[in-house]
């Protein structure tokens, strides 16, 4: 599953100055936004395992996102 392109050049045109955005530009976000949710995820879930746990909790994903910097 592949995140919107429609959402993503919507953020980096908020966060990035008002800016327009090319569609490569575009495409390479998603790209990065993917992969960096697919270590967080494996990040997370590794924290669930080690709890012994099925289910990923924010708490997981706080210390993900920490892990991850």
């Amino acid at each position: 599953m592949a995140l919107p392109n429609a959402v993503v050049k919507r953020l980096l045109a908020e966060h990035g100055g008002g800016l327009r955005v090319s569609g490569s530009a575009v495409t390479k976000a998603v790209e990065a936004a993917e992969d960096y949710i697919a270590r967080l995820a494996r990040a997370a879930q590794a924290s669930a395992d080690g709890d012994k746990r099925k289910t990923i909790m924010d708490g997981d994903i706080d210390k993900a996102r920490a892990s991850l910097g």
